[in-house]
């Protein structure tokens, strides 16, 4: 026997999300289908949102619903550091330490030949393009994650960087090798901002 086909269709979306296997999905179904109307409206208005209020600051590559983003736009933010992440979600991480207060880049991902993802995959000609139009910034700090593909785009930033004349450092003391910035505590984060060490 077959479940009905509006119940198959809700199971396999939610198998497209990452983590989530057929008994994930099923479980998930069935609690949707058990949830209140209003609550399904919301749920299905902030999905739709998502999609059609958010987009990615053309400065940063931050997600945002408005143009610069909030980091980009505030002037009181510290003008002379950029911060390199892989993804937005690094940037609400390091944010919540309440301790950064310099600018952001997301890459959208590190280098990875394996995966066939080279440098013009990523947001790094964007970050040379505000680094040579943006005379205030002293120093980028590379926060990609303590993986082997995290290390080589480090380098290779770093190598890319430092005929400018501007200071490279990365996040060091803390972030254990393998560990994502997302997942880490916020002490953590902040010892390795604090402990960060020019490469």
């Amino acid at each position: 026997m077959q479940y009905p086909k509006p119940v198959t269709r809700l199971i396999e979306s939610y198998m497209k999300l990452p983590g989530i296997g057929e008994k994930t999905a099923t479980r998930l179904a069935f609690f949707t289908i058990n949830m209140d109307q209003e609550d399904v409206g919301e749920f299905s208005q902030a999905l739709q949102e998502v999609q059609t209020k958010l987009h990615y600051c053309h400065i940063c590559g931050n997600i945002t619903d408005q143009e610069p983003c909030e980091i980009c736009a505030n002037e009181q933010r510290d003008q002379t550091q950029i911060l390199v992440v892989e993804q937005p979600k690094d940037i609400m991480a390091l944010e919540n330490m309440h301790s950064y207060n310099g600018l952001y880049h997301v890459l959208g991902g590190v280098l990875s030949p394996v995966n066939g993802i080279g440098p013009d995959d990523l947001r790094i000609k964007q970050l040379v393009e505000r680094l040579q139009h943006d005379d205030l910034i002293t120093e980028v700090i590379v926060a990609t994650n303590a993986t082997s593909e995290g290390e080589a785009t480090a380098m290779y930033l770093a190598k890319l960087i430092k005929p400018a004349q501007i200071k490279v450092t990365r996040l060091a003391h803390g972030l254990a090798v393998g560990a994502d910035i997302e997942y880490a505590d916020q002490m953590t984060l902040q010892r390795a901002v604090d402990g960060r060490q020019q490469i």
